[in-house]
């Protein structure tokens, strides 16, 4: 009895190199976004710039006592 298969060059599940990279490539494009997002993130929360803060006189470097 004769099978008719036909072959599908473009089903991942079949040919293991084939699996493989594609997997590569969608790790890859998952750690690439994962990466400018937190990049993105990081530059939209940045550091504004140095507060007002209130010190004691007599804790500066040069202490002024009354």
């Amino acid at each position: 009895m004769e099978q008719n298969t036909v072959e599908n060059k473009n089903d991942i599940t079949l040919d293991k190199v084939s699996r493989s990279r594609w997997l590569f490539y969608v790790q890859l494009f998952c750690m690439l976004a994962f990466m400018l997002g937190g990049c993105y993130n990081l530059y939209k929360h940045k550091y504004e710039g140095k507060p007002e803060v209130k010190v004691q006189e007599s804790s500066l470097y040069n202490p002024k006592y009354k």
